[in-house]
């Protein structure tokens, strides 16, 4: 009888450990880990040419720093072999051929003599489209990448990079982690007065029709040049910084000092000491590490708002992995108790009909 009873015992609960396992969650099919890329791939790039890739590239070279640090930030670095001056903040730089001057000229034959599968560039001042010309002329498989304007813009670039190198599971993770640091932004920023903000280096200013705009607005500010009609980059004249008078005034690591002009020295922001340096290379490079600047903008206009949305995030975030956990603990509809109390019940039940035959 003893023999009877384990043989009941064990084969009630034995299914127990396969679909208390069957009740913890998957990843989604449309979760970044399910996120695959696939050759042959053809995308139209700025100059209007369909670009065909046959096969993932094994060696890849940036002529920008734009798309160098978003490889980096998707996990796809190990396939750079050449970048340009003002990419060798990057980790590893030092190990890649530099293919630019010291003044960021590119320098074409020495592109050409990398031999790589792919070339990337991005649409602006620092490479010509006669040098792309050149460089498919060599035999070279060029995707000159558009400007971005927007965050939005960095998003789908960054997933289109991401297709390009055959990155597009680190390109889905870095989209996911953007979005969901943006997501608390904008429920920080949620009903909060928007200061005037002023972005200056060198003289200049971002308009509307840039993504430092973009970033300006997304962390709760209202970017005076624009508001005063200034469209893309622009030098920036006193009188506009005057009339704006703006809250704050925001600066970068290679021009962090405010002019020292009368029209800026009368601001609200200068005589509040209420100024910003940015880390360069997140707001004047558009990638991923953008949204770093946004978190550090939108914590230094609306710091409380800021951080009540950060311990919200972290209190749902750990929420959500507590239910995970007991999900995981309980069969769908059962606790483990409920599914022992049964299992002894049936015991007895056996128990009984065999001391009645």
């Amino acid at each position: 009888m003893l023999l009877v009873v384990s043989f009941v015992v064990v084969g009630t609960l034995a299914p127990m450990t396969g679909l208390g396992a069957a009740g913890i969650a998957a990843p989604s099919a449309g979760s970044s880990t399910a996120a695959e890329c696939s050759y042959p791939i053809t995308e139209t790039d700025a100059t209007g040419t369909d670009v065909t890739l046959e096969d993932e590239p094994e060696t890849v070279v940036t002529l920008t720093p734009s798309p160098a640090q978003t490889i980096w930030d998707i996990g796809a670095d190990e396939k750079v072999i050449g970048l340009t001056k003002h990419a060798e903040n990057l980790e590893g730089a030092e190990e890649r051929t530099s293919v630019s001057t010291e003044a960021e000229t590119i320098q074409p034959e020495v592109v050409v003599d990398l031999e790589p599968d792919l070339v990337l560039a991005t649409d602006t001042s620092y490479v010509s489209e006669e040098t792309i010309e050149t460089l498919r002329e060599a035999g070279l498989t060029v995707y000159y990448i558009p400007e971005a304007t927007s965050l939005e813009e960095v998003r789908d670039r960054t997933q289109l990079i991401g297709s390009l190198v055959g990155a597009c599971d680190g390109a889905a993770e870095t989209v996911d982690w953007m979005d969901e640091e943006l997501a608390v932004v904008d429920a920080a920023i949620d009903g909060e007065d928007q200061p005037d903000v002023l972005y200056t280096f060198f003289g200049y200013t971002a308009g509307s029709g840039t993504f430092v705009h973009d970033v300006i607005e997304a962390a709760g500010g209202t970017n005076v040049a624009a508001e005063a009609g200034v469209e893309g980059y622009h030098e920036l004249n006193d009188e506009v910084v005057i009339d704006s008078d703006p809250d704050w005034i925001i600066t970068n690591t290679n021009s962090p000092e405010v002019p020292e002009t009368p029209a800026y020295q009368s601001t609200t922001a200068v005589q509040n000491d209420q100024t910003v340096t940015i880390n360069i290379n997140e707001l004047n490079r558009p990638g991923p590490r953008t949204v770093d600047a946004v978190t550090e903008l939108a914590d230094t206009f609306h710091p409380d708002a800021y951080a009540a949305a950060v311990d919200d995030a972290e209190t749902s975030a750990e929420t959500d992995e507590s239910d995970d956990e007991s999900d995981g603990d309980e069969l769908p509809g059962f606790g483990v108790g409920a599914v022992v109390i049964a299992a002894l019940l049936f015991v007895m039940a056996t128990l009984q009909r065999t001391s009645r035959s």
